[in-house]
């Protein structure tokens, strides 16, 4: 082989792999609906602690938004995963798509009135919380259902790179759309990106549940799915390091107060967008992720890089500082997630995928919304800094006592795994 041949393989090593995408017409059109609907989305998720730091000017009133959207998202996203094992998830998937886009449009109506209403702003939070949670679970257990086993891990990255492609683009044209209008342009712009998402997700393929015929979405169907993941050490692990990074270090709900106190309440979007230019950098040199085996560890030791950059931001006053330590927090994050969806998606049989991804969204939903409330009391309790500070030094203290704790995380290899290799064989008997 030629230098030149040698350097172009080189370089392939590294790059997003486009696989899925070129090979899977739904795949295509859940990247593509995912794009746009969370570019939307982020919009909102500047707009609402926007609005609600507008009206009341508190830490406290900012930080109950998590708290309103705790409840409904921890007893929908479990009912949402035994759904998504038994009902068609592409039904799913459109309908609670249509539903979050009339609450957007609540929100809309809402920031009209002379008057907006703060408690409505709690409600509408409660309700998306709602739509996400029945969501999640049935989009994402649709993924392994449409793309080849060995593509997973690419099919995680390209799911990443579409989340940070909205993350930063969403928190920055929020920004701008805040300063020309106010949050009632910034929710139409959402509205708008809901009926996009709509159109296509309509042409998805019908995807049944995989669960038995007689099954039927009931108590005993959660249960039996808890009890698959607490045999799983494995995935209990990913889920605790995941709940433990958030918990301790999801400080985003002081984004608006940390600009201010900054002296830079124009770089509010650049805040809110600097952990996902970290995030999208690792996704666009993803080539890597499939000569990685040891996933375990590469989770914990990535959560921990998170916590440990997130307890930098409280150290300077230096914008570009903490940009920069943004940045490399988002990064930590992304490959602490690439591995904990290549896992998920390699070892869970297809008959559980839909509960799994239930309680896959817990730790990943629920967590930054217990993250919002911890970092605003703390911040109310101590100073601003402090929060960003003490919670980081908590992540990178809990997250290694979790490993310590589950060594079967922390030894999980993917060429060894019987569960792995089960979903090998499963698949190589059906292609």
């Amino acid at each position: 082989m030629s230098d030149d041949q040698n350097a172009g393989a080189d370089r392939s090593r590294w790059r997003v792999d486009l696989t899925p995408l070129r090979t899977s017409p739904d795949f295509r059109r859940i990247f593509i609906s995912g794009l746009v609907t969370y570019l939307g989305s982020m919009i909102t998720y500047v707009a609402i602690p926007f609005q609600v730091a507008e009206l009341t000017g508190s830490f406290v009133a900012v930080g109950l938004i998590g708290l309103a959207e705790l409840a409904p998202l921890v007893v929908f996203g479990l009912y949402g995963g035994t759904l998504a094992d038994t009902v068609n998830r592409r039904t799913m998937v459109v309908v609670t798509e249509a539903a979050s886009g009339l609450l957007i449009v609540a929100l809309l109506v809402n920031s009209l009135l002379p008057s907006p209403q703060l408690w409505l702003i709690y409600v509408v939070a409660m309700l998306l919380a709602a739509s996400d949670g029945l969501q999640r679970p049935s989009l994402d257990s649709f993924i392994p259902r449409v793309v080849p086993h060995d593509q997973l891990p690419a099919a995680a990255a390209l799911n990443a790179l579409r989340y940070q492609v909205g993350g930063i683009a969403g928190p920055a044209i929020g920004g701008i759309l805040l300063s020309a209008g106010g949050t009632a342009l910034a929710y139409g712009v959402d509205v708008a990106s809901f009926l996009v998402s709509v159109v296509v997700l309509w042409r998805l393929t019908k995807v049944a549940g995989s669960a038995a015929s007689d099954e039927s979405p009931s108590l005993s169907h959660v249960i039996e799915g808890l009890r698959y993941a607490w045999g799983r050490k494995d995935l209990l692990g990913t889920y605790a390091v995941d709940l433990i990074a958030m918990i301790f270090a999801f400080p985003y709900v002081l984004f608006p107060f940390l600009a201010e106190e900054l002296g830079a309440p124009w770089a509010l979007g650049l805040l809110y967008s600097a952990g996902t230019v970290g995030s999208l950098i690792v996704s666009l040199t993803s080539g890597w992720v499939t000569r990685v085996h040891r996933h375990g560890r590469a989770i914990v030791v990535a959560a921990m890089g998170w916590g440990a950059a997130v307890a930098l931001v409280g150290t300077t006053t230096s914008l570009p500082l903490v940009l920069l330590f943004l940045g490399l927090a988002g990064a930590a994050d992304m490959v602490s997630g690439l591995f904990r969806s290549t896992m998920w998606n390699q070892t869970i049989p297809d008959a559980m995928r839909g509960r799994m991804a239930g309680i896959e969204l817990l730790s990943y939903s629920v967590g930054p919304l217990l993250g919002q409330v911890r970092s605003s009391t703390a911040a109310s309790l101590t100073s601003l800094r402090m929060s960003f500070f003490s919670g980081g030094v908590l992540c990178v203290v809990g997250c290694g006592i979790a490993a310590f704790s589950l060594p079967a995380l922390w030894n999980y290899d993917v060429r060894t795994s019987e569960h792995a290799k089960q979903r090998r064989d499963e698949h190589d008997g059906t292609s």
